[in-house]
């Protein structure tokens, strides 16, 4: 993560001197356009697309670690593992095992690409093979 500030801080800095460089030239050469302002105007562009390739890393970055967050505290919860926690909410419905909330994160996932392309997701939910189902976890034989 320090890297990405560091790199995201770098270019911001190369950014604002080349900006300061534009200004400086074309205040230097009377607002004329010259061989100078010209080099400066390319190296502020350059800069500005290093600076915004910065912010995009940055930006994955932080997506990544918002879905890590978010899958982990869905784990916890789901498993029951917060519940111990001091502050944790206590819900009516029993903890599920992490093979099942598995098993139906990718079943929901398949549902969602089948329906970005069209599909029919109702017909196909337990096809697909990289989502088997098990039976051993559904609900009708937890009882």
């Amino acid at each position: 993560m320090d890297n990405i500030v560091d790199a995201l801080n770098n270019a911001y800095k190369e950014f604002v001197a080349a900006a300061a460089s534009v200004l400086e030239a074309k205040e230097s050469s009377g607002g004329q356009k010259t061989a100078v302002t010209v080099a400066a105007l390319e190296d502020f562009k350059q800069r500005w697309e290093l600076f915004r390739v910065a912010c995009d890393q940055a930006e994955e970055f932080v997506e990544s670690v918002k879905q890590r967050i978010g899958s982990e505290c869905l784990v916890d919860e789901a498993t029951g593992s917060v519940a111990g926690k001091s502050g944790a909410a206590t819900t009516a419905l029993p903890p599920i095992s992490a093979v099942r909330l598995e098993q139906m994160s990718k079943a929901v996932r398949w549902l969602v690409i089948e329906l970005q392309h069209g599909g029919t997701a109702g017909s196909s939910a337990h096809a697909h093979p990289s989502v088997p189902f098990d039976a051993r976890f559904s609900e009708d034989n937890a009882q």
